[in-house]
């Protein structure tokens, strides 16, 4: 007699407990969010064709703080703000630098991260400094439609350099490695990476490019204001609570921010 009224009490409380979490998954928001995954230690692809690196975990961190379920998509550098506007997806994390030609195509959130430009060459070579003077009539590899290639227009071009314009930073690190150019403009936390994990056995730093501080951003549409409170939010969060700083750990060993 006891064991009847308690089952109906149970089976009211699962059936409470079932709706409260079909509400959760309800309330959690799906976003698609794309990254480049050709720019170690920030977003790659693996062997296995999964994505990973600095940028993915950042991610990862900012979607369990907003409550959302977030599919990560690669999506070729120059593809990016286009599929973002087009609606392919949501959100852009890779490593994109907030610059005000492009704050009239998307709306940035706060940087989530810092850095200056810098300058590699072969380390056969006789360059000693960033000096421009001394590239006229070299070839400087850049990846094409970023900051990097502004810059390398702007100071190396005007100064005789000729500038080449690649699909992605790891092509242009390829000719560099081969001889096809003579020095390449990267962003410096990239270019020190590179370095470290290879690179040092060709290459050499030069050193930081003057003017050339930039700031990383997540990139969402335009009028998403909603959305870009919510993870410059959960960016404060991540920064306070410590996960930052263990995120960033794991790739390097400086401060980033």
């Amino acid at each position: 007699m006891q064991l009847s009224r308690l089952l109906p009490a149970a089976i009211a409380a699962t059936a409470i407990a079932v709706a409260v979490c079909a509400a959760d998954a309800q309330d959690r928001m799906k976003l698609k969010i794309a990254t480049e995954g050709a720019y170690p230690p920030f977003n790659t692809i693996g062997p296995d064709g999964k994505l990973s690196g600095f940028d993915i975990d950042i991610t990862n961190a900012l979607c369990a703080r907003i409550n959302a379920d977030c599919e990560l998509v690669a999506q070729d550098w120059d593809g990016l703000i286009p599929g973002l506007q087009a609606g392919k997806f949501d959100v852009i994390i890779a490593s994109m630098t907030i610059t005000e030609e492009r704050k009239k195509q998307v709306a940035f959130t706060d940087k989530y991260y810092s850095t200056p430009l810098s300058l590699v060459a072969s380390k056969d070579s006789d360059f000693d400094s960033t000096d421009p003077a001394l590239f006229a009539g070299k070839v400087i590899g850049v990846q094409g439609a970023t900051v990097q290639a502004d810059y390398a227009d702007e100071h190396y071009g005007k100064a005789g350099a000729v500038v080449k314009l690649y699909p992605s930073w790891e092509e242009a690190a390829i000719d560099l490695m081969d001889g096809r150019t003579d020095a390449v403009v990267s962003d410096k936390i990239q270019l020190m990476n590179w370095l470290a994990k290879g690179g040092k056995d060709c290459c050499k730093m030069l050193g930081d490019l003057e003017g050339s501080a930039t700031e990383a951003g997540i990139s969402l549409r335009l009028g998403d204001d909603a959305l870009r409170e919510k993870f410059n939010a959960a960016l404060d969060t991540i920064r306070s609570d410590g996960t930052y700083a263990r995120i960033e750990a794991k790739y390097f060993s400086f401060d980033i921010y």
